[in-house]
C-alpha cells in the first residue's frame, strides 16, 4: 500500500511498484490507510509521515493497535531529511524503517523487495 497525501507522489511511487510487478492498494491519507489495512492487510505499507488529520505517525500506530490483524512492515517516508529525531519518531510509532522521501523513492525497489523477503 502507498500513502500519500500528494497524488502525483503517489502515483509515481505506484507506478514504479506496478512496473516491478507489485500490486498496489493506494491512500490519501492516515485514516484511509487504517481502513485499507483493515480490509486488505497488504504486504508492506509505505507511508507518508506528513499529512491533514491523521499523519502517517498516528496511523501507524493506529494500524499496530488492531488486535488480529495481520502484522505488515511499515516503512516511513518523509521529507524531513534523516534526522535522528524523527526516525526514533517513526520507529516508536511502531514503524520499521524511515527513508528520506526523495532518496528513497528513487530506491524504492530495493527497500520494498528487502521488506518482503524478510517478511
Amino acid at each position: 500500500m502507498v500513502v500519500d497525501d500528494t497524488a502525483d507522489v503517489r502515483e509515481l511511487m505506484a507506478l514504479e511498484l506496478r512496473s516491478q510487478g507489485y500490486d498496489v492498494v493506494e491512500a490519501a491519507d492516515g485514516r484511509e490507510a487504517v481502513e485499507l489495512a483493515k480490509q486488505k492487510c497488504p504486504d508492506l505499507i509505505l507511508m507518508d509521515i506528513q499529512m491533514p488529520e491523521v499523519d502517517g505517525l498516528e496511523a501507524a500506530r493506529l494500524i499496530r493497535e488492531i488486535k488480529g490483524l495481520c502484522r505488515m512492515p511499515i516503512v516511513a517516508f518523509s521529507a524531513y531529511g534523516y534526522g535522528e529525531t524523527n526516525k526514533w519518531r517513526a520507529l516508536d510509532a511502531g514503524c520499521d524503517e524511515y527513508v528520506n522521501k526523495l532518496e528513497g523513492i528513487n530506491r524504492l525497489p530495493d527497500i520494498v523487495g528487502r521488506h518482503l523477503r524478510a517478511a
